[in-house]
């Protein structure tokens, strides 16, 4: 038989550590933003893509789309591209991630729509090591010993 093992942990001079969430709100909007500006940035430029490129900017619809938005916790930020009514009853960004094939006997290749880029995981990729720092910074500000 084991003898059970009693683990405490606490704070010299403190009796109780408050937490401040608007400030890690404060950071995850920031970073939310500087995100989608990237992966909106990935997008922009003006010309048909090219099967493995970033998606062209025609109407710009799917720029307006990738929309940042913070849960009301405040502790998970969402970035991604948003069905809006320009798109109709279907969501292209999809189509552009992974590609349309033909139907039937079509001529050509397999593919209708041949998959784009993925804008949004490289925009993470790009801002990742920023925004993991500043997250750390705002969580170890954030805690308030008293």
């Amino acid at each position: 038989m084991s003898d059970g093992v009693e683990v405490h942990v606490g704070w010299t001079g403190h009796s109780r550590i408050d937490f401040d969430k608007k400030k890690i709100r404060k950071v995850m909007r920031a970073r939310g933003r500087d995100i989608q500006k990237e992966a909106r940035r990935l997008v922009a430029w003006r010309a048909l893509s090219r099967p493995g490129e970033y998606p062209g900017r025609d109407s710009g619809t799917l720029w307006r789309s990738i929309k940042s938005k913070v849960s009301r916790s405040g502790f998970l930020v969402r970035i991604a591209p948003q069905k809006t009514p320009e798109m109709g009853k279907d969501f292209y960004p999809a189509f552009l991630w992974y590609g349309v094939r033909r139907q039937g006997g079509e001529q050509g290749s397999g593919w209708r729509i041949e998959p784009r880029e993925n804008y949004m995981t490289v925009a993470l990729d790009k801002r990742r090591e920023v925004s993991e720092n500043a997250i750390k910074a705002a969580l170890k500000d954030a805690l308030i010993p008293r």
